[in-house]
């Protein structure tokens, strides 16, 4: 897992005690983003400089010259770096909450706290929840709102009186939905007879497996827990007492109660035998459908508890993660927390086996933060087969003089330094007091022997647009004033070097030195045979540079505002930044606004291609979706190769090609930033946001990741933004917390039934202050026969994630048409199989849904009415949702598909605890006229406003009377009245809790932006899909003709 590249010069190395993970790093620059206004467009104030946060990349100052030299790389930190998107200015009287970790679903102030069932503290204990208020900057003139956090992927909604749900104590995620509760005495037919095998005896270990997953709705009683672990938040009580049996949802009449181990949603409706409808309309009422439930309570969450797996708490609940030797399910999840010993038992099920690998996610702020071990020269402990990392599961022997590997198994001696006697449970003595060895996440100071050359410096060069197109329409002005506005925000220190260029027709090079008067520009018009100037003198050390930097942002929009270029050399000037960066590697941050016309990788507009001959863009759309030649993807992996990590910000009015594009950022393991159409007025400040979080977020350079699996499994695939030259690693010239990828894993022999199989990451990566790291995470599941457990350990939102990343890679391949039919024929699958095999219920007027996946019709249904594949909508908005999906977390591709919608007219009325009012589910029986209603996906935040709502609230909200007066070009204003401040504050939560300065967009009825807004409500019949409720209808109608 060495990191390729030229060699570089000797640099001091860096602390070797240096700790990135002080807990104290939370937010300090968040309050100095201008939220709800856009920075002005000269002369901005600039951002009050704070101290990167210890957790995080940005560690402090630079090592002093002869430290031992250690491995670079910080591991993300516990929680958000200064700078991360968020509200706007605090006022000085009211401080503003941490804003370092991407926070759940409603998370009111007055929350309480519900430990996992059967919890018991083990281990080192949690440490404190809060860590008190974060002053607010000054100059602040706005309030952030109290400490709220709403549903990260959607509402979520209690389930109707109507639909019966036969419950198997579930993973312990909170408490139960109550969907009417009714118990079924044990069958006689098992399994095994059920898919034609003979049944094996129980063995213990499998009896073993209830305690974990046991018992959802069924807290433990209070006394497990004695006095609290954990120390209160300012407005938290303590958690709820357990609920007693009587106090539980009431049985649906008529249904037999569920087996011991079963787990399952009934929705009766008038279907026939034979799955047609019998005559008249549906008697499905749409409130008694499975959505999602509401759950605002904390849940401490053990990883593992009674030496056993505990299954995680969904990835759009907020929860504190307790290590106890798996890692946290925000930095990897499996799709099924018990593993199909077969992969027979696999494909009966229908399910994916995947993971999905967070190696940088950003904890909760009240979790401990990630160990650092430093083994010295020699290194962490690994199996000399496999190579497989030494974590919590390897198995020590003959008095710890050699250890088994879980990986591969097999036996190795254990290095003299590292022996330790055991202990009469079998256990090391130093278990509890060694991290690698209780921990399922740690980062390894990485010694020499994982280096081929020094680790690179924190090089950031800057690209930037000033065709007229840019210049025009203010893109340039708004690049210069957010990069002038971050420039503070950048690591300090001597290893931080900085460049910028600026390009149309010709690429313009800028000497930065501090020797000279003023930045001199140094001109490259050869746009086919890319040279660049000397590295030295285009690429400074930002402290020698600082001021010539700020006085050329400030000049580049005037010098260039009589360009009547109109061409643009993109691919000439990435070439070009790339050889000044070749010798180091680093970030390269390039703003373009109109397509590359000319130079290297130049492209024709194919979009107007397509609409010109209709039955050419109807019948081969998706070819507009893969890139138009190789010149860009051979550009990109040269790029990877040297270690250059390419985001780019696009701000445009007109068509960009992104499919092709988009390639760089992919390929090198950057980011795409869409602003379409850009304006001056409204995107200012989200840029600015975007590039400030960029650059502050957690972040590596010049990465290697491997995911190893036990014997009987192995990697199939890797799925995400990176790029891979070898079948078992995936380079990553950069990466950074927000970044996810999925590894879809395959069976090559049969796992014993009640073992344990094991999946370790490993990320080799170098912090931004130059030290090398390894983190390791590893997660252990059980295995099992029983395909009922693995719908009873299901997890909904891994698998969903996992559905919307594979079908978003077949869309440029095939038309969308066959991967919608795709994506249902498979939610049928899933669905058929559990009815078929695992469902007591046999009545054929019952749609049974199991209790773990019985939103997955609902989320199925909006995903083929998303932007990816409907119909309507333009070329680059589908690549760009493509680009977007390829890299998004859990939560956030819940919330892409099935965004969270709250009404705003009236949260006057709403109680002051919950800053977030409860989500509504997305039917327009729900919109009302006389309402205003806010919609969020984690990217843009669209405001419908009805025709009929009231002046009043008008006049509250936007300053206006009439809804016409609402300018087009609309940037909402915190007015002086409590419930324009209720709604900023509102917004300025969302966007901390999605990591993202979400665009505000206004929508009404009757006009292009009414049907935007309505195109997400995805449970309504419209020409892109069925409703909800017909779509359930048709899964029964398909699941019977199955049968």
């Amino acid at each position: 897992m060495a990191t390729p590249g030229p060699p570089r010069p000797n640099n001091p190395p860096p602390n070797p005690n240096y700790n990135p993970n002080n807990p104290q790093w939370l937010s300090d620059d968040m309050q100095n983003l201008n939220l709800n206004l856009p920075p002005p467009p000269t002369n901005p104030p600039r951002p009050s400089t704070t101290p990167f946060p210890a957790s995080f990349s940005r560690p402090g100052p630079p090592p002093p010259p002869g430290a031992a030299p250690v491995r670079p790389g910080g591991p993300p930190p516990p929680s958000f770096p200064p700078g991360r998107p968020s509200g706007p200015p605090v006022s000085q009287s009211q401080p503003s909450p941490p804003l370092g970790y991407r926070p759940p679903p409603n998370f009111p102030p007055n929350r309480q706290m519900s430990p996992p069932p059967g919890a018991r503290p083990r281990g080192m204990a949690p440490p404190p929840m809060s860590a008190g208020p974060v002053a607010p900057p000054p100059g602040a003139v706005m309030n952030n709102g109290p400490p709220n956090f709403a549903p990260q992927g959607g509402p979520r909604f209690p389930p109707p009186a109507g639909i019966a749900s036969q419950r198997v104590p579930p993973p312990p995620l909170g408490p139960s939905m109550g969907m009417g509760v009714s118990r079924v005495p044990p069958q006689p037919q098992t399994m095994h007879a059920l898919l034609g095998s003979s049944p094996p005896s129980p063995s213990p270990a499998v009896q073993q497996q209830r305690s974990p997953f046991a018992g959802a709705g069924q807290p433990p009683p209070v006394s497990l827990y004695g006095s609290q672990p954990w120390s209160m938040q300012p407005n938290q009580v303590p958690p709820p007492p357990p609920i007693s049996q009587s106090q539980r949802a009431p049985g649906m009449y008529g249904m037999p109660p569920p087996m011991p181990n079963q787990s399952m949603t009934a929705i009766s409706h008038a279907v026939g035998q034979t799955g047609a409808p019998v005559a008249g309309p549906s008697k499905i009422d749409p409130n008694q459908i499975p959505r999602p439930a509401p759950d605002s309570s904390v849940v401490l969450h053990e990883t593992r508890q009674g030496n056993q797996a505990n299954p995680p708490p969904p990835a759009t609940s907020d929860y504190i993660v307790r290590d106890t030797g798996n890692c946290s399910p925000r930095n990897m999840r499996c799709t099924i927390n018990q593993i199909p010993c077969t992969a027979d038992l696999l494909t009966t099920s229908g399910m994916q086996l995947a993971l999905l690998v967070q190696p940088l996610g950003l904890p909760h702020p009240s979790e401990e933060p990630i160990q650092v071990v430093d083994l010295g020269e020699t290194g962490p402990l690994r199996c000399s087969r496999c190579k497989g990392y030494i974590n919590p599961f390897m198995k020590f022997i003959d008095q710890g003089r050699q250890f088994i590997c879980n990986l591969c198994g097999f036996t190795d001696e254990t290095p003299r330094d590292y022996h330790c006697n055991l202990g009469p449970d079998g256990r090391r003595r130093d278990a509890d007091h060694k991290p690698e060895l209780c921990r399922g996440m740690v980062e390894f100071v990485a010694p020499k022997e994982y280096m081929v050359r020094d680790p690179m410096l924190a090089m950031y060069f800057f690209l930037v647009d000033v065709s007229m197109n840019a210049i025009q329409t203010g893109a340039t002005a708004a690049a210069c004033s957010a990069i002038s506005q971050v420039i503070s925000d950048l690591p300090e220190g001597p290893r931080t070097k900085v460049g910028i260029a600026t390009f149309d027709c010709t690429i313009h090079f800028y000497n930065l030195k501090r020797a000279l008067q003023q930045p001199l520009m140094l001109i490259v018009p050869d746009i086919q045979d890319v040279y660049t100037p000397l590295e030295t003198d285009v690429i400074v050390q930002l402290s020698e540079c600082r001021q010539h930097l700020e006085l050329l942002l400030d000049s580049i929009p005037s010098m260039f505002q009589d360009n009547k270029t109109a061409d643009s050399a993109f691919g000439a000037a990435v070439k070009a930044a790339f050889l000044a960066m070749k010798s180091n590697g680093g970030k390269l941050l390039v703003f373009q606004s109109v397509l590359p016309s000319i130079g290297t990788g130049a492209l024709s507009a194919r979009d107007a291609e397509g609409r010109t001959n209709t039955s050419v863009g109807e019948k081969e759309a998706h070819k507009l979706l893969q890139p138009a030649d190789k010149t860009l993807e051979s550009m990109a992996m040269e790029l990877a190769e040297y270690q250059v990590c390419v985001d780019i910000f696009i701000t445009t009015q007109t068509y960009m090609d992104i499919a092709s594009i988009s390639v760089i950022s992919r390929i090198t393991g950057g980011q795409i930033y869409y602003y379409y159409p850009f304006s001056a007025v409204t995107d200012n400040a989200k840029i600015c946001n975007d590039l400030r979080w960029n650059i502050t977020r957690p972040l590596g350079f010049e990465a290697v990741m491997r995911v190893r699996c036990s014997q009987g499994l192995q990697v199939n695939e890797y799925c995400g933004n990176f790029c891979k030259r070898i079948p078992t690693d995936v380079d990553l010239p950069g990466i950074d917390s927000d970044k996810t990828i999925m590894v879809t894993i395959k069976h090559d022999d049969k796992l014993q039934d009640g073992s344990e199989c094991v999946f370790q990451c490993a990320l080799l990566y170098t912090t931004v202050y130059g030290q090398r790291r390894i983190r390791v995470l590893t997660l252990a599941l059980p295995c099992t026969s029983m395909l009922n457990n693995l719908f009873r350990t299901a997890d909904l939102d891994t698998q969903f994630a996992c559905i919307l990343k594979q079908a978003t890679n077949e869309i440029p391949s095939s038309s969308l048409l066959q991967v919608r039919e795709r994506l249902t024929d498979r939610c049928i699958s899933i669905l058929c199989s559990y009815r078929k095999f695992c469902a007591t219920v046999t009545s054929s007027g019952q749609l049974i849904l199991p209790e773990t996946l019985k939103l997955l019709p609902l989320y199925i249904l909006a995903l083929t009415k998303s932007t990816g594949l409907r119909t309507s909508g333009k070329i680059d908005e589908r690549s760009y949702w493509m680009n977007y999906v390829s890299s998004v977390s859990t939560a956030l591709a819940i919330a892409l598909v099935y965004p969270r919608m709250l009404a705003i007219h009236n949260l006057n009325c709403k109680d002051d605890a919950s800053l977030c009012p409860p989500a509504i589910p997305l039917s327009s029986e729900h919109i009302s006229d006389e309402g205003i209603y806010l919609l969020e996906n984690g990217e843009d935040c669209l405001i419908y406003v009805g025709n009929s709502v009231d002046s009043d609230i008008l006049n509250k909200l936007f300053g206006v009377p009439s809804i016409d007066e609402i300018p087009t070009q609309f940037v909402l204003q915190q007015l002086d009245n409590p419930l324009s401040k209720r709604l900023n504050d509102l917004i300025n939560e969302i966007r901390r809790q999605r990591c993202s300065y979400l665009r505000l967009k206004l929508c009404k009825k009757g006009e292009p932006s009414g049907m935007l807004f309505f195109s997400y409500i995805v449970e309504d019949k419209s020409l892109n899909g069925l409703s909800y409720v017909e779509f359930l209808i048709h899964i029964h109608r398909q699941i019977q003709m199955k049968m």
